[in-house]
């Protein structure tokens, strides 16, 4: 592996390195601060999203116990009068 610089890349003092470094470090930072919430909002959303399907679950038993728990009273009502 070869490495090539640039002009100004061999020019660059030890401050500019510095300052250079500098903003790398602060760009990652914030980065790092990023992500992190980023999963903290992910997991919130999670749970949210595990509570609805539980609440979904439930209620589609819940209507499951509604039909089978009076099965013929829908055939015991006279049809709809025609107009």
């Amino acid at each position: 592996m070869t490495l090539e610089f640039t002009e100004n890349q061999i020019d660059m003092t030890d401050n500019d390195m510095k300052m250079r470094l500098e903003s790398l470090e602060t760009r990652i930072m914030h980065q790092d601060a990023a992500i992190d919430e980023l999963t903290r909002t992910l997991l919130s959303q999670e749970q949210v999203m595990n509570r609805q399907v539980e609440a979904i679950k439930r209620l589609e038993a819940q209507i499951r116990d509604l039909g089978s728990s009076n099965p013929g009273a829908a055939t015991n009502e006279p049809p709809p009068p025609h107009y």
